[in-house]
């Protein structure tokens, strides 16, 4: 019986084998596989590329024309990298930063927003999601609208939780309860901030304001 057994799934290992070699399916999965390695290769590549263009496109000594030209071209970098790997959440928000230096705020919030999507957030850790979340929410407060702060709270509130050393994110929040009228909190937000960073003068302003 067990002899039996056993005959009859040699057999229908034999056949399974038989059936791939066939169809070169081994040979199929490698060479996707290949391809795959290569194409993560190449995207990372241009990601490289677009970042150090940013980085040059933000340096102070570059005339506004000069830096839109690079930011420009790190557009281009994101867009190569996205279609090689649609799902790496890093080229979105590479496309992000370069639109928003073209001065595209709507677009640039919009490829945030696919960063930060079920299909691509899990490729970042939670440092990088709490530095994406800030972003968007300084995107959003940047383009008047001041009066609809909520989603900016709940993004700005989860990214200090991701990322507790981004003082930045915490002199935003604190603009944030002032536009809710929230002052004690806008003041602990404040004084976050320059716990982490006391030469952050727009913090100590705001928080000057409130204690006068």
């Amino acid at each position: 019986m067990i002899f039996d057994l056993l005959l009859q799934a040699g057999l229908i290992l034999l056949g399974v084998f038989m059936f791939l070699a066939m169809h070169n399916i081994p040979q199929k999965f490698l060479s996707k596989l290949r391809y795959r390695n290569r194409a993560d290769l190449q995207a990372k590549r241009h990601f490289v590329l677009g970042a150090q263009l940013i980085a040059q496109a933000r340096s102070p000594s570059n005339s506004r024309s000069t830096a839109t030209s690079l930011a420009k071209q790190a557009e281009d970098e994101a867009n190569k990298a996205i279609s090689l790997d649609p799902k790496d959440a890093a080229s979105h928000i590479l496309k992000a930063l370069s639109l928003d230096l073209q001065g595209f705020r709507t677009s640039a919030l919009e490829s945030i927003n696919v960063a930060l999507s079920p299909l691509a957030v899990k490729s970042l850790s939670a440092s990088e999601k709490g530095d994406a979340l800030f972003k968007r929410a300084e995107l959003a407060m940047g383009m008047n609208r001041r009066g609809r702060v909520e989603p900016a709270i709940q993004d700005l509130t989860e990214a200090v939780k991701l990322n507790k050393d981004n003082a930045k994110a915490f002199c935003l929040l604190g603009e944030c309860y002032e536009a809710k009228k929230m002052i004690e909190e806008a003041k602990e937000a404040y004084e976050e901030a320059l716990r982490l960073q006391p030469e952050l003068a727009s913090a100590k302003e705001k928080l000057d304001l409130l204690r006068s």
